[in-house]
């Protein structure tokens, strides 16, 4: 075993997958989740299989999943990895432009310590299938069913579960105290869209409406290069939740019409920006998603019959809703952690667990609260939460570590999960800001 430039353990520098370790993990769904662990896992000579329902030209050639974007913590984790396929340098984007509407508007910017990256989910991860299996490692594609549930425990000393279709998603119960909301609190139009010139620097814009939503504009590598994925988040009975229900492909000219009609009248700074006559989805309604999200938190973990640990992964530990785009930032996250204990350690059990839950579930219950209060604050937008969103814009100090909190949703949480939290950190920025 060899140390490679990262500082990351691997089986040797050309990935020949010589197994070194004599365990043997099954991954259950090829996202991001899936992958990160499982190529963490061959760099480290662990015997690992991925299960998926869909091989890399299925994938390639579906619907489009939706538009994550990876900050620089998850972009850090792709180096070591060695998967860093698509650099920040022609392809990231630097900080977000806020808009807050209403009748007194805010706009304020924020930067990043680093760069952040959007790739199509259909090119990021059938790249990545193929980086495993040309590492050594394997997949096997095909539906679960639960009858397989007994011969797959009896296969692999543990099981990480990172997708919640099938048998084995259903197995993890959901944790009320964790999962405030029995539904979803956006109705969803997610859709990559070419005809918007992006800002210099390259930048997110993340607008909100008071009463009809929010709506992410996302620099995003799609088919054909730099694209502009539009995230619409809109209230549910507002005026907008109708873009989740209207159709591209019954009528192309109107659908694209009620976009832009969305845009000029509450999010003027995309709008700015767009071409109507070249404003288009390149390929159709597979660019375009909706629906909703009910965000949810779930068990850590379930024991098969036969003994077989299987810890949850992904989305099946935890649901975001994508406003604040944490989704596949926690999931990578939560791989890296898994990964590091199933290397360490040689007994999977209730002591195994615990380690994990300790190590990876600050970060990832904080995405989830953090996101669940935005979405409340958003939507009634309360005094106080707007005034806080006010002193934010009036510090390019603060406004720079809520950005950059993007990264770190457990320093986000920290700041807002009490309102004396809140006033203490919006106190201190106003104070530095005053000694300028």
């Amino acid at each position: 075993m060899v140390i490679d430039d990262y500082g990351v353990r691997t089986t040797s520098p050309e990935y020949p997958g010589a197994l070194t370790v004599d365990k043997r993990i099954g991954i259950i769904g090829a996202g991001t989740a899936g992958l990160h662990l499982g190529l963490y896992l061959l760099q480290h000579g662990v015997d690992v299989t991925i299960l998926s329902d869909r091989d890399p030209d299925a994938i390639r050639n579906g619907q489009l999943p939706n538009t994550v974007a990876h900050h620089a913590v998850t972009i850090r984790r792709e180096q070591q990895l060695g998967i860093d396929h698509w650099g920040v340098d022609d392809h990231g984007y630097v900080g977000h432009e806020y808009f807050v509407g209403g009748p007194e508007p805010l706009r304020f910017r924020g930067d990043y310590h680093s760069p952040s990256r959007a790739v199509d989910y259909r090119i990021y991860h059938p790249r990545l299938m193929e980086d495993f299996v040309e590492r050594g490692g394997r997949i096997e594609y095909g539906q679960i069913v639960h009858d397989d549930v007994p011969a797959l425990g009896a296969r692999f000393d543990l099981l990480a579960v990172g997708t919640g279709k099938g048998p084995f998603g259903q197995m993890f119960g959901r944790l009320p105290t964790d999962s405030p909301f029995d539904r979803p609190q956006r109705a969803l139009c997610v859709g990559v869209f070419q005809g918007v010139e992006q800002l210099d620097p390259r930048s997110v814009v993340w607008s909100a409406s008071p009463g009809a939503g929010e709506m992410i504009e996302i620099p995003f590598l799609t088919f054909g290069g730099m694209a502009t994925a539009l995230v619409f988040e809109n209230h549910i009975g507002g005026d907008l939740e109708v873009l989740s229900r209207t159709t591209y492909d019954d009528d192309p000219a109107a659908f694209r019409a009620r976009i832009l009609d969305a845009l000029r009248t509450h999010y003027p700074l995309t709008a700015e920006r767009v071409d109507p006559s070249a404003f288009d989805l390149p390929h159709g309604s597979r660019d375009l998603v909706q629906g909703g999200v009910t965000p949810s938190v779930r068990r850590s973990h379930i024991v098969l019959d036969d003994g077989t640990l299987a810890v949850s992964l992904g989305d099946v530990k935890a649901t975001v809703d994508p406003v604040l785009g944490q989704g596949g930032n926690v999931a990578s996250h939560a791989a890296w952690v898994l990964g590091e204990e199933i290397v360490a350690q040689d007994i999977f059990d209730a002591r195994f667990v615990e380690q994990v839950e300790r190590k990876r579930d600050d970060r990832v219950l904080a995405a989830t609260r953090w996101t669940n209060f935005m979405l409340e604050g958003l939507r009634t937008m309360p005094a106080e939460f707007r005034e806080a969103l006010r002193t934010i814009a009036e510090s390019p100090q603060l406004a720079d570590e809520f950005t950059d909190g993007f990264n770190y949703p457990e320093q986000q949480w920290d700041r807002f999960a009490t309102p004396e939290r809140t006033a203490a950190w919006l106190s201190r920025g106003a104070r530095v800001a005053a000694s300028v």
